[in-house]
């Protein structure tokens, strides 16, 4: 049978959550991906490193990159910036000094307050982000800048667990301006059009552990997309999960690249018989395989069904693992 990868010839591979949490690598990812020949690009949402930073640091962790397979949020947010500006201008940066590097790469003048008259603000993803910056930011935009925001992922994945992401430092200003930003990354399309146009694919797979970001981002371009339950998103999550975020493929890691692909795609014919019954969906049968493969059967009944309130099991083992999912 055909392995899942071999239906592709372009990874377009999620980092926080995806590849590492924090520093350190995900458990068996390096392995995973260095099993096929298809080309890895890594497309980040976090605009807080430059390419070459996180090329870096991808390579120190045993994968396979290079500067030109990174595409970031920064690289697309300048890049809307550059479409909608006169070399020159002045934009005031809320993130990182990687983020200053990237607006003067395209012809702009990188600036840190009001008093600098900024034609835009930039806002990426710095840990270092504290209130006057927002200040100057908000000042800026409620005079007229325009705004771009490399994402808005509310999150970010470490090894300590989850952490304030940039979408909450931009959740700050939008209540400050009422204004919303123009996005640049992930589930917005700028940022995967940037992916596709610089791979060259015909046949990409988007493969990420967020449905808000990841999977929503493949749905906005029309490509293939696999949800790994590294990161962020739980099986919860999942069967909850809008028509916008509905992935292609589900699975616990990316050992499932090498698996045959019909083992991952959500809705694949099993063994249980799920069924409706009043506000709450029944599982009959009992539990074969893993608890990934009864949320591919489920996930199609679940969608079908937003309004479900519980979903109940005939076999204890199976009811265990719905237990554990928390569904609310």
């Amino acid at each position: 049978m055909t392995v899942l990868r071999a239906r592709y010839d372009v990874l377009l591979l999620d980092l926080d959550g995806t590849l590492y949490a924090g520093a350190h690598a995900i458990p068996g990812t390096q392995a995973a991906l260095a099993q096929g020949d298809q080309s890895l690009y890594y497309v980040t949402n976090n605009a807080s490193r430059s390419p070459s930073a996180v090329s870096e640091h991808l390579t120190e962790l045993g994968f396979d990159s290079a500067d030109e397979r990174v595409v970031t949020s920064s690289q697309t947010a300048v890049r809307l910036l550059a479409e909608r500006l006169q070399p020159g201008d002045r934009v005031l940066v809320v993130g990182t000094d990687a983020l200053c590097d990237e607006v003067t790469r395209v012809g702009l003048h990188p600036v840190r307050a009001f008093t600098d008259a900024p034609s835009a603000v930039v806002q990426g993803h710095s840990p270092t982000t504290d209130w006057s910056i927002l200040a100057e930011a908000t000042l800026a935009i409620r005079s007229g800048a325009l705004w771009v925001a490399a994402n808005l992922d509310t999150t970010l994945p470490t090894e300590r667990g989850l952490v304030p992401g940039n979408g909450s430092m931009v959740a700050a200003l939008r209540a400050a301006t009422g204004i919303e930003p123009l996005v640049a990354g992930k589930p917005a399309a700028p940022l995967m059009d940037d992916a596709l146009s610089r791979s060259g694919c015909t046949r990409p797979l988007v493969v990420g552990d967020r449905l808000d970001t990841d999977i929503e981002g493949a749905q906005a371009v029309s490509v293939d997309s696999l949800l790994v339950l590294t990161g962020v998103s739980t099986p919860a999550d999942v069967l909850r999960a809008p028509a916008t975020q509905h992935p292609t493929y589900i699975a616990a890691s990316l050992d499932s690249l090498n698996e045959p692909a019909a083992a991952a795609r959500v809705g694949e014919p099993s063994s249980w018989t799920i069924s409706v019954r009043g506000s709450a969906l029944f599982v009959e049968g009992p539990l074969v395989g893993d608890d990934i493969a009864l949320l591919r059967s489920l996930a199609p009944v679940a969608w079908a069904n937003p309004g479900f309130d519980t979903i109940e099991a005939s076999d204890p083992k199976v009811q265990a693992i719905l237990t554990s999912w928390k569904i609310h």
